[in-house]
């Protein structure tokens, strides 16, 4: 599928100010800004593993679209939601434990890169993949 692959961070786009918003710590966003993300994604119809490698942790998730499952940011930020596909793009609804407020997450083949949308609290930030 479109998302299988080895995907290693390029670049960020406003991500500061995401996890501003998201009340991660100044310390925090400083290191989440360099945390050298790698995402290996592997799909199987509508279930998915994704492994997370960075500087910080390295976690697998395993999900299948429509089903809501539990997930911890790496800043400890504990949610509830779920992914779906929507044309060529995944979705992804979340709702913080903490606060109740929705975190949404796309994300979508561009060209040659893999481009994680985040949006929260009316901020939006962009990730960007390249192929690793």
């Amino acid at each position: 599928m479109a998302f299988d692959g080895t995907w290693k961070i390029d670049r960020n786009e406003n991500y500061e100010k995401f996890m501003e918003a998201m009340g991660i710590g100044m310390m925090k966003r400083k290191l989440g800004a360099h945390d050298n993300l790698k995402i290996t994604i592997q799909q199987d119809g509508n279930k998915f593993t994704v492994k997370e490698a960075s500087n910080f942790r390295n976690i697998e998730i395993e999900f299948t679209l429509g089903v809501n499952f539990e997930y911890s940011l790496a800043d400890g930020t504990e949610l509830s939601g779920a992914w779906n596909l929507e044309g060529n793009k995944l979705v992804g609804t979340f709702t913080r434990k903490d606060n109740g407020k929705v975190l949404k997450a796309y994300r979508e083949i561009v060209g040659d890169e893999l481009v994680q949308t985040y949006e929260y609290e009316g901020v939006e930030s962009k990730r960007f993949f390249k192929r690793g």
